[in-house]
Formats: C-alpha cells, sequence, structure tokens
C-alpha cells in the first residue's frame, strides 16, 4: 500500500511548510521596528543620547515627538518591541498594530515637528506591511486570561526596570543622593502616576515623571486588554472526535503501537478530507507537536498530513512531529519536505519468544521468583472485567504512588486509568496481604496497558507502593508477558529508550572516538535523565528494537522544538501560584514507564 501523494501535491505542502518558517518581508519589517524601538527606548531613558549624533536620526523616528518626547518615545519603542515578534511570526492583528501606529506616528511627526524625514521614516516602515499584507494572516494562539496575569508581571518587572534606569539617568541634575530604596520607591510611584521622593531641577522632573507615567499606563492598558478580550483556551478532543478516532483505531489500530495514545483528551485532531485518517496534536510554545504517526488507512494519510499542515500555515506555528515510526517519518518528510532524525528505539517484545529460561534471563528470573517467595501475587486483567469499586481504588492509589506534583506524558501515555472507553485496556496488579494493610489493601503496584489493535498492547504507566519490595515492575511485566496468550495478545510494547543505539553501539569494541565521546556525553546526563538506565532496564526482556524518530523542519527549530517537547511531557513545567490556579479538573495524568531501578517510587519516562 502506497502513501505516494501526486508530485503537484507533495510541492504544494512544500510551499506549506514554508508559511511557518519566517519570511524575508515579515522578518525584515520585524528587524526594523525591533530597531526603531530600541532607538525610541534610548531616545527616552538617556538624555545624553538625545543630544548624540545617533539621535539626530532618532529624534525622526517615531515616537519621538512634541513636548512629552521622551514619554512618547519610551511607548512606542516598547510597543514596537511587542509587535515585532508576532510580525515576524505574521500574526494578522500585529500586522493591524502596526499599521495604526505607523501613520499616526508619521501624522504626530507632521504636525508637531513639521519634520517631513519623520514622516518619510514612518511611510518607509508602513509601505511593505501594505504591499504585503498577504503575508501577515496567521490567526491567534490558543489563550486564555491567565495571559493578562502573565502580562502583568512581565511588563511591570519590566517597567519597574526601565524606570528605575530612567530614574537613574540624569545624575546631575537630582537633588541630593537618593538611596536605592528612594529609587525604587520612586518608580513605583510614577508608574501609578504620582510624585515619588526624587526631586530633579529643571523641567528633568517632568521628562521623569511622564515616562514612568507612560510606562505605567502601557502596562495597566496591555493587562485590561488581555484580560477582556475573548477566551480561545486550548483545543481538547470531542466525544465526536474521540468516537471518529476509535472508529479508526479499529480498523487500522495495529500499524502503530502508539495510535491509542491519541485518544488523550487534551489534544486536537485533524482529518484528512476522506476522514479516513487524522492526525492529533498539541500546541506548546508555538510548535505544532504531533505524536506517533497518523491515524487510520495509510493511503489517506498524506491527507491529513495536508490538514495538519495548512493549520499550521494558518497559525503560523511550527510543525513537528514526535516518536513517529519509520513508515511515518517516511511519509512526513515526503510528503511535508520535513527533515527526520533518529530519536531511540521501542522495546517490543514478541509474546511466542519470551521465556524466562536461559541464562541471558537469569536476572529477571532470580528477581521474579524472590519477590513471589516473599508474598507477592499478581493478576492480569482487562479494564472492563474489573469492578468499579476496584478502579476506584486503582484510580487513587495510582495518583497517590506518582510521586511529584507535575503530571507528566504527551506521546506515549493516556493520561487515565480505568475510563468506562477504556475497556480492553490491560491492568496488571501486584497484591501482598500486610498485618497492617494500607490505604488500598493489598494492592502493591499498578501496570497500565492500552491496546495495539487486536492482539498487542502497549505500557502505558508504571505505579507503586514506595514501601513495597524493589523488583515490582519486572515482576508485573513478566506477569503480563505470562497472561498474554489466554488475552490473545501477540505483541507488548514496552518503554521507549532515547538513544538506545548509540549506547548500544559505543560500548562495542572497536566504536570510533567520536561515538565512545557520544556515549559518555549520554551516559553523564543520565543523572539527570533516565537515558541509559532505560535502555538496560529494556534490554532485560530481550526484546527487538523499533526506531522512532523526530521530524522537523530545519536545524534552527530544534532547540525550539525541544523545548516545547519537554514542556508537553511535563518535564519542564512553569505552574501558577497554587492560589492562582483555575478550580477545573486537573490535566489527563500520566507518568510512565521508567525502570524502578531509578525512580521506584513512580517511574517517569524519558521521550
Amino acid at each position: 500500500m502506497s502513501a505516494k501523494a501526486p508530485d503537484h501535491r507533495r510541492g504544494r505542502l512544500r510551499r506549506v511548510l514554508s508559511g511557518p518558517r519566517p519570511e524575508a518581508v515579515p522578518t525584515l519589517v520585524a528587524r526594523a521596528c525591533t530597531l526603531v524601538g530600541f532607538l525610541d527606548i534610548a531616545a527616552g531613558v538617556f538624555p545624553s543620547f538625545r543630544h548624540s549624533r545617533v539621535h539626530t536620526l532618532a529624534e525622526v523616528l517615531p515616537g519621538a515627538l512634541g513636548p512629552f518626547a521622551a514619554a512618547l518615545a519610551l511607548s512606542a519603542g516598547v510597543l514596537l518591541l511587542l509587535l515585532a515578534h508576532g510580525l515576524r511570526r505574521r500574526k494578522r492583528r500585529a500586522w493591524r498594530a502596526a499599521v495604526f501606529l505607523l501613520p499616526a506616528g508619521a501624522l504626530a511627526q507632521l504636525t508637531y515637528r513639521h519634520s517631513l524625514i519623520g514622516v518619510l521614516v514612518s511611510l518607509a516602515l508602513l509601505a511593505p506591511l501594505l504591499r504585503h499584507r498577504g503575508e501577515f494572516t496567521a490567526l491567534p494562539d490558543p489563550r486564555s486570561r491567565w495571559r493578562a496575569l502573565t502580562n502583568f508581571v512581565l511588563m511591570g518587572a519590566g517597567s519597574l526596570l526601565l524606570g528605575l534606569v530612567v530614574v537613574s539617568a540624569h545624575p546631575d541634575r537630582m537633588l541630593g543622593y537618593p538611596s536605592l530604596a528612594d529609587r525604587i520607591t520612586h518608580v513605583v510611584y510614577g508608574l501609578l502616576g504620582f510624585e515619588g521622593p526624587v526631586g530633579y531641577q529643571g523641567d528633568t522632573s517632568w521628562t521623569v515623571a511622564f515616562s514612568l507615567g507612560a510606562l505605567g499606563l502601557l502596562t495597566a492598558l496591555t493587562t485590561i486588554y488581555l484580560a477582556l478580550r475573548p477566551e480561545h483556551p486550548a483545543a481538547r478532543l470531542t466525544e465526536d472526535d474521540e468516537a471518529r478516532l476509535r472508529a479508526l483505531l479499529e480498523k487500522h489500530g495495529g500499524r502503530d503501537s502508539l495510535g491509542h495514545f491519541a485518544l488523550r483528551r487534551d489534544k486536537a485532531v485533524v482529518f484528512s478530507p476522506s476522514g479516513k485518517a487524522a492526525v492529533t496534536y498539541r500546541v506548546v510554545s508555538g510548535v505544532m507537536l504531533a505524536s506517533g504517526d497518523p491515524i487510520g488507512d495509510v493511503e489517506a494519510w498524506p491527507g491529513a498530513i495536508e490538514r495538519f499542515m495548512d493549520e499550521a500555515k494558518t497559525h503560523s506555528w511550527t510543525p513537528a512531529v514526535m516518536s513517529c515510526s519509520e513508515t511515518g517519518g517516511e511519509v512526513w518528510t515526503r510528503e511535508t519536505g520535513l527533515d527526520a532524525l533518529e530519536l531511540g528505539d521501542e522495546a517490543v517484545v514478541d509474546v511466542a519468544d519470551f521465556s524466562l529460561a536461559g541464562r541471558p534471563m537469569r536476572n529477571v528470573r532470580q528477581m521474579v521468583k524472590r519477590i513471589e517467595r516473599a508474598g507477592y501475587e499478581t493478576r492480569v486483567r482487562r479494564v472492563r472485567d474489573l469492578g468499579e469499586g476496584e478502579l476506584d481504588r486503582i484510580r487513587r492509589a495510582a495518583q497517590d504512588w506518582r510521586g511529584t506534583d507535575t503530571e507528566r506524558g504527551f506521546s506515549m501515555a493516556l493520561g487515565r486509568v480505568g475510563d468506562p472507553a477504556d475497556g480492553d485496556c490491560l491492568l496488571a496488579t501486584a497484591h501482598k496481604v500486610d498485618p497492617e494493610p494500607g490505604p488500598y489493601g493489598d494492592l502493591k503496584a499498578v501496570l497500565h496497558f492500552v491496546p495495539w489493535g487486536t492482539d498487542g498492547v502497549s505500557l502505558d504507566l508504571m505505579r507503586r507502593d514506595r514501601a513495597a519490595d524493589p523488583g515490582m515492575n519486572e515482576l508485573l511485566i513478566v506477569a503480563a508477558l505470562q497472561a498474554a496468550p489466554r488475552l490473545g495478545v501477540r505483541r507488548v510494547s514496552l518503554n521507549f529508550a532515547m538513544f538506545r543505539a548509540a549506547l548500544a553501539r559505543g560500548e562495542k569494541i572497536g566504536a570510533g572516538p567520536v561515538l565512545r565521546a557520544w556515549r559518555g556525553l549520554l551516559v553523564f546526563l543520565s543523572r539527570w535523565f533516565q537515558i541509559e538506565s532505560l535502555y538496560k532496564f529494556n534490554a532485560k526482556f530481550r526484546p527487538r528494537w523499533e526506531p522512532r524518530f523526530v521530524v522537523y523542519g530545519s536545524s534552527r527549530d530544534l532547540p525550539r522544538l525541544g523545548l516545547a517537547a519537554l514542556r508537553a511531557e511535563g518535564f519542564v513545567d512553569l505552574p501558577l501560584p497554587r492560589a492562582l490556579r483555575r478550580r477545573t479538573p486537573p490535566p489527563a495524568p500520566c507518568t510512565h514507564r521508567l525502570p524502578e531501578t531509578r525512580l521506584p517510587e513512580h517511574g517517569v519516562r524519558a521521550v
């Protein structure tokens, strides 16, 4: 079955790809706005700059107008810096604001200064904006009113620091020698529109007062705007979307072990025109991040990918794909012109080939026997075969045993346990009767697997009681593999090991210095991230390794993509203070599949 698209379609998608990348005109305009913004700020802050040769140009820039030149220069400079980022990303609202600001500046130049040069400078920036208005079509990003709080904190801190510079930039006109505390107090009062304790000679007091007032007003106006504008939260998977995805997985779910994770309810989805394929994604820091292969018929993948790229262009998001298979990577790169990089390997165990016999399995065999002699027993069942009372106990135990405040998971985690819609999922549990049972009775550890077609399962999360004996993960994986035949399961996907090939090849005899150095760096990073330990844990079960890839636009996108992936997976998080968080149900939980040799209490999967 070929997923090859016609040449004209592939060419169109390559052109679509160029949408999220900075275009020449938006980039040049953004840089010009940035330069003008910095010059305006410098003209408003430093008196010596206003009398320098550089200021002969700065005086005719938008913002340096009338008797309140310093205040207007600061306001215009900050606004232009804020607009520059939106212009670079081709945002329509940033274009509208710039188109309004620049003619206003030109009119003020002509009215107050009678400066033809000032008018020409403003129009020189306005001309490319109008001529290339078709380049600025990107819609706003998903947002919420918490952006207003973020803006208030950041703009307030920036205004405080910039105001301190304004207050301190006139040492020869200060009355006396005010302390740092007096200067900060003066800035705070000035931002609120009141006179502070610092005095100046001549008109400098008015210049400082108007400059601080302008910064305070700008902070207030932008915060009010963000607080009052309509809220557009990040998209979520609707009931209809989930039903359509489940129908696709029922027909084509056996192709990709990560397919069922597309049902995370904190993802959005785009479908192909025929409805026979779909791509799920989340937007993080301006990166439109898909995970795994497209869902559905391979023949319809190009249509879903085209819709995905169109959506990225519409919002000026950077498209990327995490953890797709080799087949998925080939289709993505062929249809879009994106590049692919091997990210690691997925451990897949064929049930028919698994056995505890033999020397290679001695360590696992001995550990399992030791735990069984300690009185532990295991149960492996479908979710639909458990009662609601027991499911509720497992859910609460899994949440309590997580061990961190941050929920983790995106590309390889479902984010829920025991949902009625997930009756085909497997739960492997470890039990031991204690003289003094804990809050969850004899339950000591939980493994959760999601379906992989009709004859496979994929490991979702691993949780254990911190007081339980070491080796719970090994015990439950072995139990699941041994119970697989009676449950109709022929293949089990375990953990994902990042850079597994480099670790394996780097430790072999004959490895070159570059490969050994790369392996050494990975081993060093394993002190903080489960890289080497996860690989060694997976290798215990003698799996076959299936490569997984990251698909990206260009090498300059990789740092941004890496940060977005870490945020999506929950490894980097900047939460609001607890008192300010929304009182809504928490996001879908998920931590997953790490070897208990590193984090036995909860398991945190590296992605």
